[in-house]
Parts: structure tokens; C-alpha cells; sequence
């Protein structure tokens, strides 16, 4: 699958060496911190801004550490009152959580692979079972046992050797997505003392159960740019196999299916260059498959000798061709799957006689199963208005069964095995979703809003059967619109507590996102990025005219690039909303865009733009929340950062807070919360980490009450 930059970085690394003092005063109401305005001009093209609290970038500062605690304090005391809220909404939340559990294992190798959890278990327990299920049990990680000690643990990947006999997997323990990879002998269960540092988290094996490669990460941007080769026991100096050059280039490693080669995609967010070596030749010289072209992205996949590659050359919707992998260029191509202006091809899975299609039509997936021996092709029916369709995982090769999973705003995560000769599923697996849960209860729609510019906007819809659906209900809408990233309409556990209380929710599929084909996403970024604003403001009215809700009971959400467009709502139409929960919101977007040594800043060029032209840096000024925060009545706002976030540095939203707040005319509060031992994912573990989603949803409960 083309991989694409689905989350940004934004770092800024200037020391200033001002002494700084974070002050709360104390009424008989405890009041948000005051942050100290301390002037800084910032000068681009002759245009000077004034940022009052550049200084929070600081994160080495202790008076910086002490404001963001000071803010977790008055947002914690602020709520108090909800704390029993708070808790009875948390227990609902994990009660949808099967206490033991266990993932639907897959087969590779000759093993079946698994996780479970125990009761009361933060963390899976990795493991697998030879030939068949109904062998003993191998532990490979427990990650329980691992993170004691940690406040943050997250286990990234892990490979297991050719051989079955060494397992390599990556730690982080801090919360920045920068990984150590580590190995254990499967054999005796010895954790090995070997330890590779500074990764992206993944790795691959080459055929002689010796070779690792892994990817290193630029120290300061984080940027992936160097393939390594590390040589398992022999203690010998690692190998630089790679070096990416341009430094809005990314790389990754990967292997096909078969395992007989390892691939290295170099990619930016507008082309794609793959090389290659067998894998059974670690030390071979890396191939070029396709040389890179400006905004020519490609992946590839071997099938019986021949390389299967998903290409937008000449396909704005892209299109799947298959040629020789001695002699791939374009005179060699042979299209299976041409191009359709209207089907959008997201990935394929090749298999010895089938080619699974991932597809989007109208805003949906689809998954066409096509029959290489007999050349005939079907669908797999879904039923559903909206929902979510994706191939998981599937890594035999030569076999007639699909594994996919399936979910909707009703239906929760479920897994299938399909067979694509005889068209019959079988139904492994479908989460628990508490056990008072019925599917009936509730009732899932799409509408489309029209656009001013002629434009309809899929938005998903559910709310609950024997609720009152009108102007009074309470709204919570939600989107992304980034990077070329779609928001399915999935199954949410934890909106259940809201729609048990009469909310309607909402995803809205705004331009930006890949919904509705490539075209899509292209209208809704660089110069035409406003665009994903005015489609959620357009929902939001939309479904006010509908009277799914009204402005005084409708909350907006995103989060990341989705908590920029909530930035940007707030400003724009502080009107349409009772309350905004903006979670580690990118909303610093001209001063991080002009600083070139952040992570991923000029990788995202072609996203956003590049602030050194003019054009780009008066278009992004003109949307920029933080730039854009004035005098006027702003809605209740919730924001979140993680203090070692590295996709969204914690001072963004920690001066947004700061600037709303004395800018704001209006009443309703502005709170800030800082989770200070994770990063941009919030807290590892699947009950604490819905401690925050448990305070959220008391913030907007509280305010619908004090209405």
C-alpha cells in the first residue's frame, strides 16, 4: 500500500534563555493560569507577527513544566464536580472491554500468531502455536511484564527470523515514535542483550536468519532517511545500506509476500521510488524498480515472478498493471485493472490464483475479488449505508480464503474468512461491545450536504432508536480532512455513552480525505485547503436544517491535522458551537511551516505548502488559528497536547489555549490538558487510556447542563 504522511510533526527548537513565570491567582474561583506575554516578532515577506508565547517551547524549561501542570490542575479542579460523572462514565466505557480476550490468530509460517489479554491486563500478551491452534501455547512478549516500571510502553513491531527461532521487536518508551529494537532467543526464552537505537520502530529479516534491517531516524526532524543492515550475534559495526538524500523524502522497509524480496520505498507525499534485493542476498546492491517522478506514486507486490505495481501514472484514480521485474519500465506494462474516473484504488492483496481490490465508489468501500485462472470477478456485499471495509491479515500465499474485517457505526469490528471461490464467509470474530449491547437499539444513516461550490459532503450519521432526534438534541461532530486520509464510518465503542444520552454523532467526510476519490483529497489542500473548513461548517448547518441539533447543543472534534480544522471553526463560525474538543490540534501552522529543521516540516510542502513563497504563506496566514484568534465570543474548548508529542508539538496548543483566552469576550471555558508521559496517541494501555475520553465527555455533559 503507498504510504502516505497520515500525521505531521511539528517541532521548534530555538532556545531563547528567558526567564519565565507562570502565575495562577487565587479568587474565591480558581482562574486558568496566566501565561506571561513576552513579545517575539516573527518577520517572513516583509509581514511581522507578534507571538506572545513563543517561549513555551521550551520543554527543558522547569517553569514551562510547571505552567502545563498548573493547567492540568485548574482544568482537573474545574471539573471536579464531574468526578462522579467522570467515573461512572469510565466504567461504562471499559465495560465494553472484554476483560480476556483474544485476537483472531493468522498463520504465517508455520505458526499460528495471536494476542490476548487477561483480566485486568493494560497490555497484550503476544504469542503463537505450531501447525495448529490446538497445540501448546508460546509466549513470545508480555508486555505487561515488560512495562512494569513505565509510565509510557509501547511495543511497535516485531519480526520473528526465517527460522522461528529469534524474535526482533521495537520499545518505545517515551512516547516520541522513536524506537529501540531488541531481540529474544525463542527457543530458551533469553531476552538478548544485542540493541539497536534511534528507529522508526520496524524491521525486516533476510533469508539467512543473520540480516536485520531496520530504519534510523534523523536525531533532530525525526525524519526516516537511512536503512541500516545489522548482522544478529556477530557483533560487528552495522551497515549503512541507504542514505536518503532529499530531505522531503521518507523511506521504509518492507518484504513482499512471498519473502523472497526485501523492498526500500523512498516516498514524499507526491511520488514513490521502490528498489529491491532478494531477499535469500542480504549483502546484494539495492535495484531500482521505477526511478521517482515528480508526482508519480507507486507500490508493488510479486506475483509468479512478476511484479503487480498500484500506479497513478496517467490514472488520477490509479490503476494496477503488472510487468517483469528484470525489465519494469512502461513500454513492459500490461494493465490489469485500468483506470476509472470513477473508482478510487486504495491497495490490492495478491494471492497464487486470486487479486483481492480495495476500492472506494461514492464515498464507500469495496472489495473485488478477481479470479486469475478462470479471469471472472465479484464483490463482497456489505448491506450497510456506511461503514468501514478493509483487507487484514492475510500472508499465505497460496490459498482460496480472504481474511477481511467489517464494522459500521452499528456494527462492531468483525472479522471474516471468505472463500473467493465459492463466495461463502465465515464469521471468526466480533468484538465485544458490552453486554447490554444491541445492534438494534440504534440506527445509522449517510446524507450528503450540498456546497456552496456544488459540492455534496457525505456525512455519517447514528443516534439511538427511542431518543427524541430534533433541535434540542445534543451533536457531536467530527472529522479529518488531511492528507489524503479517510475517515471510515466505524465502530466507536465509547460514543455509545453519548448516544445512550440522546446525542446524535456525526463523521463528516469533508474534502481532504480520499472519500470520494483522488480528487478529493487535491481539493482539499495546498491552495485549496479552505475547502475542508467550509464542508464542516457546511455538515454542522446541514444537519442543523435537518434539526438533528441546533447551535446551542452541537460540539465539534478532531484531532492532529482534524484539530487544525476545529482551530479554524472556532474562528470562523464560533456560532455553530456550544463546545470545540481539539486534541493535539496543529494550530501553529505558519511558524512551524517556516521552520525547516522540524520534524516532517518540508515533507509537507506538498501538503500545505511551502511558507518561503509568498502565496503559500499568505494562504496558510489566512486560515491559521493561532493567527487568527481575535476578540469575539469563542465556545467552550477543550484542548489536549502530550508533552513528548512528536507529531504535534505540546506548545501549540499550549499557546493557543493561552491567546484564546485573552482574546475571548465570551464566558464559557477554556481548558487545556497536557498528558505529560505520553506523545501524540495519548496513554499506552486499553483502560487508561479512556481516562481522558471519560473527562472529555464530562466536559461536554457539563456544559450541555450549565446551558
Amino acid at each position: 500500500m503507498i504510504k502516505r504522511l497520515l500525521y505531521f510533526t511539528i517541532i521548534i527548537q530555538i532556545s531563547l534563555g528567558i526567564m519565565i513565570t507562570a502565575s495562577c491567582k487565587v479568587k474565591d474561583e480558581i482562574d486558568a493560569p496566566i501565561a506571561d506575554k513576552i513579545e517575539t516578532k516573527l518577520t517572513k515577506h516583509g509581514d511581522t507577527r507578534i507571538d506572545n508565547y513563543y517561549w513555551l517551547n521550551q520543554r527543558e524549561n522547569p517553569k514551562v513544566i510547571s505552567y502545563l501542570e498548573e493547567e492540568n490542575t485548574y482544568t482537573e479542579e474545574r471539573l471536579k464536580h464531574t468526578k462522579l460523572l467522570q467515573d461512572t462514565l469510565y466504567k461504562e466505557i471499559i465495560g465494553r472491554i472484554k476483560p480476556k480476550d483474544i485476537s483472531v490468530p493468522y498463520k504465517d509460517n508455520g505458526y499460528y500468531y495471536y494476542s490476548r489479554f487477561e483480566e485486568h491486563n493494560e497490555h497484550p500478551i503476544y504469542c503463537r502455536k505450531k501447525d495448529n491452534l490446538n497445540n501448546s501455547e508460546e509466549i513470545l512478549l508480555d508486555v505487561n511484564k515488560m512495562s512494569e516500571g513505565y509510565p509510557y510502553y509501547h511495543v511497535g513491531d516485531f519480526a520473528v527470523s526465517p527460522d522461528n527461532k529469534i524474535i526482533a521487536f521495537s520499545v518505545d518508551t517515551v512516547g516520541r515514535r522513536i524506537y529501540e529494537i531488541r531481540f529474544k532467543n525463542l527457543e530458551t526464552g533469553e531476552n538478548l542483550t544485542e540493541l539497536i537505537s534511534e528507529t522508526d520502530g520496524d524491521m525486516e529479516w533476510a533469508a539467512d536468519n543473520k540480516t536485520v534491517f531496520y530504519i534510523k531516524k534523523d536525531e533532530e526532524t525525526l525524519r526516516e532517511f537511512q536503512l541500516w543492515k545489522h548482522k544478529f550475534s556477530e557483533h560487528k559495526d552495522d551497515v549503512l545500506v541507504y542514505e536518503e538524500a532529499d530531505e522531503t523524502f521518507y523511506i521504509s522497509v518492507s518484504k513482499s509476500k512471498s519473502d523472497k524480496y526485501i523492498f526500500l520505498e523512498c516516498f514524499n507525499t507526491l511520488s514513490t521510488e521502490t528498489l529491491y534485493i532478494p531477499a535469500d542476498k542480504p549483502d546484494a546492491n539495492f535495484k531500482v524498480i521505477l526511478p521517482r517522478e515528480r508526482k508519480h506514486e507507486y507500490s508493488v507486490e510479486t506475483h509468479n515472478g512478476e511484479l503487480y505495481i498500484l500506479t497513478n501514472k496517467n490514472a488520477v484514480n490509479f490503476k494496477i498493471i503488472k510487468t517483469s521485474l528484470l525489465n519494469p519500465g512502461i513500454k513492459n506494462w500490461t494493465e490489469l485493472i485500468p483506470h476509472n474516473p470513477e473508482v478510487f484504488i486504495e491497495d490490492f492483496e495478491v494471492f497464487k490464483n486470486f487479486i483481492v481490490v480495495n476500492e472506494r465508489k461514492n464515498g464507500l468501500v469495496f472489495l473485488r475479488i478477481i479470479d486469475l485462472t478462470k479471469q471472472t470477478q465479484h464483490y463482497i456485499n456489505c448491506g450497510e449505508e456506511a461503514y468501514e471495509l478493509w483487507i487484514s491479515d492475510n500472508d499465505e500465499y497460496d490459498t482460496e480464503i480472504l481474511r477481511y474485517g467489517y464494522s459500521s457505526l452499528t456494527t462492531p469490528v468483525s472479522y471474516f474468512d471468505y472463500n473467493m471461490k465459492t463466495k461463502e464467509k465465515i464469521l471468526l470474530k466480533e468484538k465485544f461491545a458490552g453486554s447490554d449491547f444491541k445492534k438494534d437499539k440504534y440506527t445509522s444513516k449517510r446524507i450528503y450536504a450540498p456546497t456552496a461550490d456544488g459540492k455534496k459532503v457525505p456525512v455519517s450519521i447514528v443516534f439511538r432508536n427511542d431518543m427524541p432526534i430534533n433541535e434540542n438534541s445534543p451533536l457531536l461532530i467530527y472529522a479529518y480532512g488531511s492528507y489524503g486520509y479517510s475517515i471510515d464510518a466505524s465502530f466507536i465503542p465509547s460514543v455509545l455513552s453519548l448516544l445512550d444520552r440522546g446525542f446524535v454523532f456525526a463523521l463528516a467526510h469533508v474534502r481532504g480525505g480520499q472519500e470520494l476519490g483522488r480528487d478529493w483529497y487535491e481539493d482539499g489542500k495546498l491552495l485549496n485547503k479552505k475547502n475542508t473548513f467550509t464542508d464542516f461548517i457546511t455538515c454542522t448547518e446541514y444537519l442543523h436544517q435537518l434539526s438533528y441539533s441546533s447551535p446551542q447543543k452541537t460540539f465539534a472534534m478532531g484531532g492532529s491535522a482534524g484539530g487544525l480544522l476545529t482551530g479554524v471553526i472556532a474562528n470562523m463560525r464560533p456560532d455553530l458551537y456550544l463546545g470545540i474538543i481539539a486534541e493535539v490540534p496543529f494550530i501553529d501552522v505558519v511558524t512551524t511551516m517556516l521552520d525547516e529543521s522540524v520534524p516532517l516540516t518540508t515533507g509537507e510542502y506538498d501538503e500545505w505548502g511551502n511558507p518561503n513563497e509568498k502565496k503559500y504563506y499568505q494562504y496558510m496566514l489566512s486560515y491559521s488559528p493561532y493567527d487568527q484568534v481575535k476578540k469575539q465570543n469563542y465556545p467552550a474548548m477543550f484542548v489536549t497536547a502530550g508533552l513528548h508529542d512528536s507529531q504535534v508539538q505540546y506548545w501549540e496548543p499550549a499557546k493557543w489555549a493561552a491567546k484564546l483566552r485573552a482574546y475571548n469576550t465570551g464566558s464559557k471555558p477554556i481548558y487545556l490538558y497536557t498528558e505529560m508521559d505520553a506523545g501524540h496517541s495519548g496513554k499506552t494501555g486499553r483502560y487508561q487510556a479512556h481516562e481522558e475520553t471519560a473527562l472529555i465527555y464530562a466536559f461536554m455533559l457539563d456544559i450541555l447542563k450549565s446551558e
